[in-house]
């Protein structure tokens, strides 16, 4: 089957009987989003796809791209399919690769399955995360700023290009108070550590993990205990740092020795630190943007790969927070024209 050649329609394009569900979908949801999305219809004549519509070829272009990544074994997901679409109708479709974004694999959770970029967004991240020393990977909930870091780190130690693997993220409250937890500091912290155990156990697996963590292999701790430490031969990780004050921030970025790469996390829109405190995530990212050795990926809703409804969210924040900056701007303005 040559779907690259310009005259081959999807109509023409045989399809193995046993790629079929992988393409359609369960109960037919993927082929009935692009027709919704198109205008379009969309019929299985024993494996060759006819699509009539007005907007047929843009429905032809996901469709060949589907096909593309089922043939690579790819995940067609509901996520992957929006992302098409939406790469199609802002005009960036011809920046995903022929495999649609699919990037080579970071590494393999403890159950095989292979962890890569889902999303250009987050295949630059990855392609920034080998170059650079330390990079920055800002975004909302949702596009694995987190996940991916972590994975490139596990990556790395398994090829011993690091000895050590640090993750932390400050212990900051959103509602419950650390001295109201039960236990000592250590058990206080946990709970906030908690999404980067998640994370290590569906990757590493929890018996490879604490074996690590036992020989110091592994460290999960609060951003404090960093504080006049020098940190070599590390893979580190700084995640939540959008609750980092301009300080802290410093503190971490000066931890970083020879032989070690470091990755800060964050989402500059959830920001738990008070109306008054600076976040020193939102403060460094301009004063060092231009430091030979820094990278930065900004990801947006787009780059999302939760559930679709997450992406959903997002947009309705953003939506509802420019509406609001622009009251606030215009309600500077009339007081500034009043005051003339």
């Amino acid at each position: 089957m040559s779907l690259n050649e310009e005259h081959d329609k999807i109509g023409q394009a045989q399809i193995p009987n046993d790629m079929l569900p992988t393409i359609f979908g369960k109960l037919d949801e993927n082929i009935i989003k692009i027709e919704k999305a198109f205008g379009v219809n969309v019929i299985n004549r024993g494996g060759n796809l006819v699509v009539a519509g007005d907007n047929a070829e843009n429905a032809r272009e996901v469709l060949r791209r589907l096909i593309k990544k089922a043939e690579s074994g790819d995940e067609i997901d509901e996520g992957a399919v929006n992302y098409l679409i939406e790469s199609l109708h802002d005009g960036t479709i011809g920046e995903v690769d022929n495999d649609g974004a699919r990037g080579d694999v970071v590494t393999l959770t403890v159950a095989g399955k292979p962890i890569k970029a889902k999303t250009m967004g987050q295949k630059k991240y990855i392609e920034q995360m080998r170059k650079q020393t330390i990079v920055f990977g800002v975004g909302p909930a949702g596009t694995g700023k987190t996940y991916l870091a972590m994975a490139m780190a596990i990556a790395a130690f398994k090829k011993n290009e690091v000895s050590r693997i640090i993750l932390t993220r400050p212990a900051i409250e959103a509602g419950e108070k650390l001295g109201f937890l039960p236990g000592d500091l250590q058990q206080k912290v946990d709970p906030y550590l908690r999404p980067l155990y998640d994370a290590l156990f569906e990757i590493m697996g929890p018996e490879t993990f604490h074996r690590n963590m036992e020989k110091g292999a592994i460290e999960v701790a609060p951003l404090a205990y960093m504080r006049g430490r020098t940190l070599d031969n590390s893979f580190i990780v700084l995640d939540e740092a959008q609750n980092t004050t301009p300080e802290q921030m410093k503190m971490f970025l000066t931890r970083i020795g020879f032989g070690s790469k470091a990755v800060v996390t964050g989402d500059i829109t959830q920001i738990d630190l008070g109306d008054r405190a600076t976040s020193g995530l939102k403060d460094v990212l301009t004063m060092l943007e231009d430091v030979e050795g820094i990278g930065v990926t900004m990801l947006t809703n787009k780059d999302v790969v939760r559930h679709p409804l997450v992406q959903r969210i997002i947009k309705a924040y953003e939506k509802r927070d420019a509406a609001r900056l622009y009251k606030e701007k215009r309600t500077i303005r009339v007081r500034q024209n009043k005051g003339r």
